[in-house]
């Protein structure tokens, strides 16, 4: 794994060399460029789509760029509510050093870790707007703005918004101002009717018991849908375990996120778990049943701006340890989730030889094959 080392010492050069000491930081009234600097997971970085419809409603004729992981840039090719991208890993000197060459923006929002006030500053940011609890003090010296988290339950999305302000704001998701890339579909999937059943997630802990995933399959191939496997790379395994005998199609690692996102937006359904895949169907109109463990809705699923998503969440509502409070490494007691491993859950159990969570074991093909239904009912 290469280091961060030299890009964070061109951070630091180029800032020095800014020498924003020497000046007052005072926050722009004209506004023409705007920057929403991260680097987040792919769910979170799809979550960051209602900040990017506020800060187009509020500054109708500014640029907008937003960073993501290299990996996510051909995703925003069509440029969804005006926002064009930059490739960023910082363990890639190449990808920091072009940030330091875009600059210099008005505003620079950041979404998540406030350690790149600094990086913002360097890429010439005006004024640097961040929400306030990070336990390291030291990451908030590099911001100017420091907003509070709310005090009552916020889905993510929309908490991401209010780094624009914290008026009131009826934003919703339009689909004409998030256009998908163009891509092209494998030639050997079903024509119609697709299920589309993802298996993957970033967490172990989410993950659903294969014998759920092959029963749910059957269930669904008897109510005439055409069951097409899914998982990222890396997690062929979790197909193989749920149909070893391949009776169903899998695209698990074949697909690009375009040629993904393309293949949502045909499918009749998707069944997944928290993960990456159920926020990018938000976007593609897919119906969509999450199996949610460790996560909840409340925090990651529709919240106010995707309120119209042919959506339903499978859930266990009062599991004992989902009792941890943190997200983004604030504290508050609204945030209700889980954040354990396979190695620090004390509920762990073991099926078809994997461990899996608890509160993910008892979530029922009953419960997700009702869930199906209504979704399906929505969306007819």
């Amino acid at each position: 794994m290469s280091s961060r080392l030299p890009g964070r010492l061109s951070i630091l050069r180029r800032y020095l060399l800014t020498a924003p000491f020497l000046r007052r930081r005072q926050k722009p009234e004209a506004v023409r460029r705007l920057l929403v600097l991260h680097h987040l997971l792919l769910g979170d970085t799809l979550m960051l789509t209602p900040l990017l419809a506020r800060l187009r409603e509020r500054y109708p004729g500014a640029a907008i760029t937003m960073t993501v992981a290299p990996a996510f840039a051909p995703l925003y090719a069509a440029a969804p509510y005006g926002a064009t991208v930059l490739p960023f890993d910082p363990r890639n000197p190449a990808t920091v050093d072009a940030l330091l060459d875009s600059g210099p923006y008005d505003i620079a929002y950041l979404p998540g870790d406030n350690r790149y006030g600094l990086l913002a500053q360097a890429m010439g940011a005006r004024w640097v707007v961040a929400f306030a609890g990070d336990p390291a003090g030291w990451k908030n010296a590099w911001c100017d703005e420091l907003l509070p988290f709310p005090g009552q339950t916020t889905n993510v999305g929309d908490l991401f918004a209010l780094l624009a302000g914290d008026e009131a704001w009826p934003g919703r998701f339009d689909p004409a101002q998030w256009p998908l890339p163009v891509a092209e579909l494998p030639d050997d999937l079903p024509d119609d009717a697709i299920a589309m059943l993802h298996l993957g997630a970033g967490n172990a802990m989410r993950l659903w018991p294969p014998h759920q995933w092959r029963a749910l399959a059957e269930a669904l191939t008897e109510k005439g849908l055409r069951v097409v496997w899914s998982a990222g790379r890396g997690e062929e395994a979790l197909v193989r375990a749920a149909d070893p005998e391949g009776r169903y199609p899998s695209v698990a690692a074949r697909l690009s996120l375009p040629t993904l996102a393309a293949l949502l937006a045909k499918a009749r359904l998707l069944v997944c778990l928290d993960s990456g895949i159920c926020h990018l169907a938000k976007h593609t109109g897919t119906p969509t049943v999450v199996l949610y463990g460790p996560g909840n809705p409340d925090l990651f699923g529709r919240g106010d701006f995707w309120s119209a998503a042919p959506m339903t969440e499978v859930f266990q509502p009062d599991f004992p340890c989902r009792n941890e409070h943190v997200l983004f490494k604030r504290n508050a007691p609204w945030i209700v989730r889980c954040g354990r491993t396979v190695h620090t859950c004390e509920q762990v159990r073991q099926d078809d030889d994997r461990p899996a969570s608890a509160c993910m074991s008892e979530i029922t093909l009953a419960q997700v094959v009702a869930g199906v239904e209504r979704v399906l009912a929505k969306k007819a």
